[in-house]
């Protein structure tokens, strides 16, 4: 069974960021995850940024090596409260 992620706005907030930070559309980054064996859709990662629709774990394991960054950079904030 696939592991998804509770829906939490500031994680959508995180995926935002580090998207802008590397400047490339969600469009673009879509076809990389698919060229990466991730089956999403454009309109299914808006719902992420949004908080909208649970993160699933193999997205941010991929995420994680287009942006060369940390796990902690999906979760930051997120142990402060709101």
């Amino acid at each position: 069974m696939e592991q998804k992620l509770r829906r939490d706005r500031r994680i959508g907030d995180n995926l935002r960021a580090l998207r802008d930070k590397h400047d490339i559309s969600q469009e673009k980054l879509c076809a990389e995850l698919q060229r990466r064996g991730c089956d999403i859709a454009r309109s299914a990662y808006a719902k992420y940024e949004t908080g909208e629709l649970n993160v699933r774990i193999s997205v941010l394991i991929e995420l994680k090596k287009v942006y060369g960054c940390t796990y902690d950079d999906f979760f930051e904030g997120l142990d402060t409260k709101m």
